[in-house]
Formats: structure tokens, C-alpha cells, sequence
């Protein structure tokens, strides 16, 4: 199959890693997959597969994430089968693809927690299908938007970087940020947006009663940084709190962690979180769409109503407090995550979707 992937600009998020990763998924599989952004450039650009066609739309980056010229010309070059879009801007296009397009089946996917914008949400009624990345976000679009529960598909995300068979512990890294061998370790790793909410995250901390060994590392970029950059000073938490940057791989950081926490507002499936829980980390979380999907609920991670610092804090001691405790979670954690959200299993179930729908399309 010929299968465009479009997504607006290869920032450094969760959605962009999965457009890359199915991208090169698709390539491994046999098919012929072009991986069509907007804007040129961006943290994740030279991640891509060398087995996968680039296409850029616009000849120098404006910063605008929303601007395709070109779209339908390069999309008729290209003549795919299928055409996969990704995030919302890619999402407000695909109603006007599908109409363009008519003998190719264009999917809408779902993976925000944001309020949709009114070509996406018409884009939704347009398409052949729509994958969603949560059962929690399939049943928002059957609530909210009133479309047929049989025109959407729920297929988690994939692992990018799923754990190495060693699962030695990360030490060196450790001893770099000078958390001792008895430090607790919390860790998120998500872009600085205000709705990814870190600076939350550096508020509960700071109410940690005294005598609590811990650390908290916050791995990511973006515009809220300089935020939570501040707060850290205010607060003299300098020493404990780690702002360490756009992170490519991860993996490192995880293996050096002890407990995963996040505070976000808009999600529809957290590829921090799944990643974490594959890498044997026990999740301490705010209640967010599919968050609960990321983990085995009250097992492996604790869901809290957003803004409860006391539920958060009483629900993150014992594991604070009892290394064995939070081991024994983190590997049922481990065990659970690398099933569910299987980095072979997951493109394969795009693929399957993709043959069916072709197979069912209408021919001109």
C-alpha cells in the first residue's frame, strides 16, 4: 500500500514520535509510506527512517503550524491508499482530503484531550475512519460529537523506546544529579505546556515533609519551561528539582527513576506514562482523558482528581517510603506495558485496519 502520513511540524511531542514510529513501521512491513509535514525542520526531524519518503510543504519554516500549501497537489503526486493524519492541525485537513480524494481512505485520528477546532470536528464526520488511541477518547467522540461507534477504531499507542532486556539500573545518572543510592527519584518527561501542568508537579513536591529523600526530574521543552524555571528558584529548590532538557531517548532517565508522576490537564494516551510503566515505574497521576488506560488502575498507577494535592501526595508515600513496595509494583508495571502497548502488535493493528478499509473502499 502507498500510505501518507501527515502531521503539521516534528516537535518534540508524543504525537510526532508515533507518526515517525508507524512511518517506519510501515516502511519495515513492505508498504510504501510518505511521512508529509508543513512545516520544515523540527527536534524529531532527523529521527525518521531513511526507509521513508520525506515530503515538506512549505520551502522555509514560517512557524505556522497550520499552513499546507500545496497539500492537495503533493497528495495527487503521491496518489496514496491511505492517508493517516496526525494532530490537529493535519486533523483539520483530512474532511477536505477525503473529499478530494475519494477512492482513498483518509483517517482522522483522535489522541488530544483539547477542544477540537471546527475543521477537525467536521474533518470527523467527513472521513472514512477515525483511530483513537483510548477507549476513553472512542467514548468522548460517540458523547460529544454524536458519530457511530463502528467508524472508530481503538488502537493504543506504540512504545517508542520499549526497555532493553538488561534492565540494569541506571546508577551513573544518578550519581551525576547526586541522588544517593536511598533517593526516591520522581520523574516526567513531556513537553512545557501549560497544560502538561510541571509546574504543579514542583508545587506537591515542595510540600514533601522534611526528611523525605527525593528528586524530581523534569525532562522536556517548550514554552512553559521558563515558568517552572522560576518557580524552581523561588522556591530554593534548585538542588532537587532537575530541568533537564529535550530529551531524544529517554530510556536513560527511566532507568535511573524510581516512581513516575504527572500532572496533566489534556491527554487522550500518555506515551510518558506507558513508556515509564514498560521501564518499571509505579505512576502517581491527575485524572486526565485515558490516562487510566496507561496502567493497571490502583495496581501499577493511582489516578487522582485534578488539584488534590493531599490525595496525590498520600497516595505517592508509601512508595516513597518502601522501595520493595514500588518494585514489586514496577514489575507488574513492566510486564503489563510491554503487552498492551507492544511496538510490533501496534503498527500491525494499523495495517490491518488500513487493508480492510481498502479492501471495503468504493472504486471510481
Amino acid at each position: 500500500m502507498k500510505i501518507l502520513v501527515v502531521q503539521d511540524f516534528l516537535r518534540s511531542g508524543g504525537t510526532e514520535r508515533q507518526s515517525i514510529l508507524l512511518s517506519g513501521a510501515f516502511a519495515a512491513a513492505g508498504h510504501d509510506p510518505t511521512l508529509l509535514t508543513f512545516r520544515p525542520g523540527g527536534a524529531l526531524a532527523a529521527t525518521v527512517s531513511p526507509a521513508v519518503t520525506r515530503r515538506v510543504l512549505q520551502s522555509f519554516d514560517t512557524r505556522l503550524d497550520w499552513f499546507a500549501p500545496g497539500l492537495i497537489r503533493a497528495t495527487a503526486a503521491i496518489a496514496p491508499d491511505v492517508v493517516l493524519c496526525m494532530g490537529r492541525m493535519a486533523n483539520c485537513y483530512a474532511g477536505s482530503l477525503q473529499k478530494k480524494f475519494p477512492a482513498a481512505v483518509v483517517l482522522a485520528t483522535m489522541r488530544t484531550g483539547k477542544p477540537l477546532p471546527g475543521l477537525f470536528r467536521r474533518s470527523l464526520r467527513t472521513v472514512r475512519h477515525i483511530i483513537a488511541n483510548s477507549q476513553e477518547a472512542k467514548s468522548n467522540l460517540v458523547a460529544q460529537h454524536a458519530l457511530p461507534g463502528a467508524k472508530i477504531s481503538v488502537i493504543y499507542n506504540s512504545l517508542v523506546f520499549p526497555p532493553d532486556s538488561s534492565r540494569t539500573r541506571n546508577t551513573a545518572l544518578r550519581a551525576h544529579y547526586g541522588a544517593e543510592p536511598g533517593t526516591a527519584v520522581l520523574i516526567c518527561v513531556a513537553m512545557f505546556r501549560p497544560e502538561k501542568n510541571q509546574r504543579e508537579l514542583i508545587e506537591l513536591v515542595a510540600t514533601l515533609p522534611a526528611g523525605t529523600d527525593w528528586q524530581l526530574w523534569l525532562a522536556g521543552t517548550g514554552p512553559a519551561l521558563a515558568d517552572c524555571q522560576r518557580l524552581v528558584t523561588d522556591r530554593g529548590l534548585g538542588a532537587r528539582v532537575k530541568l533537564l532538557g529535550f530529551q531524544p531517548d529517554p530510556s536513560a532517565l527511566y532507568r535511573a527513576a524510581d516512581i513516575a508522576v504527572h500532572a496533566s490537564r489534556s491527554e487522550s494516551l500518555s506515551n510518558f506514562l506507558i513508556e515509564a510503566q514498560a521501564h518499571g515505574l509505579p505512576a502517581v497521576v491527575y485524572e486526565a482523558q485515558g490516562i487510566g488506560e496507561c496502567f493497571l488502575p490502583d495496581q501499577t498507577g493511582w489516578v487522582l482528581p485534578q488539584g488534590d494535592r493531599a490525595g496525590f501526595l498520600a497516595r505517592l508515600q508509601p512508595l516513597l517510603a518502601d522501595a520493595a513496595f514500588r518494585h514489586s509494583r514496577g514489575a507488574q508495571a513492566r510486564a503489563s506495558a510491554s503487552a498492551r502497548f507492544d511496538p510490533v502488535a501496534q503498527p500491525r493493528a494499523y495495517l490491518d485496519l488500513f487493508t480492510r478499509l481498502v479492501q471495503n473502499s468504493p472504486r471510481p
